[in-house]
């Protein structure tokens, strides 16, 4: 037996909101569309992980999605952009990461990060 798949689950009213953000910002890509259900990926699988924590890390609240992405300033660029409030950094970590927070249209906060 072996875990496949963790699917991030987020309460909306409006999946139209999660396209323009996940698609727009993000650059995932639509993988299941039904109306009442939109899934997002990235063209490239990844190994199934969840955290649990206290904290954030630097004293930062401990957020709900973290998101690996190969370049960090340009999705910092799409927030900004996009008017996006960003909530912390981007900052060098000493855990050899460089992130930000930010929130989705939904509340969500996210640590979008890079390593080092």
């Amino acid at each position: 037996m072996a875990v496949k798949r963790i699917v991030a689950n987020i309460a909306a009213e409006n999946v139209e909101q999660a396209k323009a953000f996940y698609v727009d910002i993000l650059g995932l890509h639509t993988a299941m569309d039904h109306g009442w259900i939109v899934t997002f990926a990235a063209p490239s699988s990844a190994a199934p992980q969840i955290s649990v924590a206290t904290e954030g890390g630097s004293g930062t609240p401990v957020p709900d999605i973290s998101i690996e992405v190969d370049d960090l300033d340009e999705i910092y660029r799409r927030a900004v952009a996009a008017g996006v409030p960003i909530e912390y950094g981007p900052k060098h970590e000493p855990w050899n990461v460089r992130r930000f927070y930010m929130r989705d249209p939904f509340g969500r906060l996210l640590n979008i990060l890079m390593h080092d």
